[in-house]
């Protein structure tokens, strides 16, 4: 796919706080790109020097290659769905869809067509129309909002955390429509979360944010099995990072494989119990400190004297244990990402 839209040192300075610094990226025509990172990271920031609603103190905005980092929001062929959806309260669901399209002095007959038109691309009834925003579900709104972005047809719609204040059952909904949505779309959805899930569930690919800085981009899984460094690894979910030191592994105190130096990152899902006689390239006894059930699969938190590890095990393959076993555990350097730092 074609770059759309990249950015090239982009850096940005509040007082005595860097919130960006020299942020280059490439963001290509059609794909869900997310941009996530810790609060603070600068994402949001990032968001909007892009939308235009904020000017960089350095480094450029090209969409299709065009300098754009002068041309203001309201120039730009985007469009943003907030946070908080700014939605008219006092108008109808139609009202707050066509707004743009009125502000633009389209006719009226055509305002209703492509707001009708939206819905349908959302999945709204046609009688909500004329509902009030003030009667719709929080769901509901979440698609007024979309459709409202949709009605002006921009070429990239930017999303500044949009589920981040719906409780977790409607908003696992609203991520398998979001990605639909983008699938049927086949517009540049630019979006920006704080979740882990969100991102990796509706990405096609994933920038990491921290500091103001890029670390790491790349696909969902990529990132997850592949983390550039212990704090992209880390920020992905849970994982088990062991040092290696003088051709041991500290925590773990084995005889580390080869002359392997840094840090082997392990998942959890990849940390799995040996019975008698079965090979694993790393492999040291441990006792269960404790067992959680998460509906299909288990977590058990691992002690190794004094160091904590977090083994998960599928409700198919039950380890069967119970805080104050202790039994052998071990992976395999296949299923390990080796880092630096």
């Amino acid at each position: 796919m074609a770059t759309i839209l990249s950015t090239s040192g982009v850096s940005k300075r509040f007082g005595d706080l860097d919130a960006l610094n020299g942020v280059s990226l490439e963001i290509r025509e059609g794909e869900f790109f997310t941009v996530v990172g810790p609060s603070g990271s600068g994402k949001s920031t990032f968001l909007r020097i892009l939308a235009g609603l904020e000017a960089p103190d350095a480094g450029r905005v090209r969409l299709r290659g065009e300098d754009i980092t002068e041309v203001p929001a309201n120039r730009r062929p985007t469009c943003m769905v907030f946070q908080n959806l700014a939605l008219f309260s006092h108008r109808t669901v139609g009202e707050n869809i066509e707004f743009s399209l009125k502000m633009k002095r389209v006719a009226q007959r055509e305002r209703r067509e492509r707001a009708l038109e939206t819905m349908r691309i959302v999945r709204l009834p046609e009688s909500y129309y004329s509902r009030r925003v003030t009667q719709c579900s929080g769901g509901e709104r979440q698609r007024v909002a979309l459709a409202r972005a949709l009605a002006s047809d921009p070429e990239i719609l930017f999303f500044d955390e949009p589920l981040s204040s719906i409780d977790y059952r409607l908003r696992k909904i609203l991520e398998v429509e979001m990605k639909d949505l983008h699938r049927r779309t086949r517009k540049t959805f630019v979006y920006i979360t704080h979740s882990l899930e969100e991102a990796m569930v509706m990405s096609d690919r994933v920038a990491i944010l921290n500091e103001g800085r890029v670390v790491q981009t790349g696909t969902p899984a990529e990132i997850y099995y592949r983390p550039a460094n212990c704090f992209v690894a880390e920020f992905m979910g849970e994982v088990n990072v062991f040092e290696l030191n003088d051709g041991k592994i500290v925590e773990l105190e084995v005889p580390a494989p080869g002359t392997l130096s840094g840090y082997l990152v392990v998942r959890p899902e990849f940390l799995r119990k040996l019975d008698a006689g079965e090979v694993a390239d790393v492999r040291f006894a441990a006792t269960v400190a404790n067992d959680y059930m998460l509906g299909s699969r288990t977590h058990y938190h691992l002690r190794v004297g004094e160091v904590a590890l977090v083994a998960e095990v599928s409700a198919g393959q039950s380890a069967t244990l119970c805080p104050g076993d202790r039994a052998d555990w071990g992976f395999d350097l296949a299923d390990s990402a080796l880092l630096t730092e």
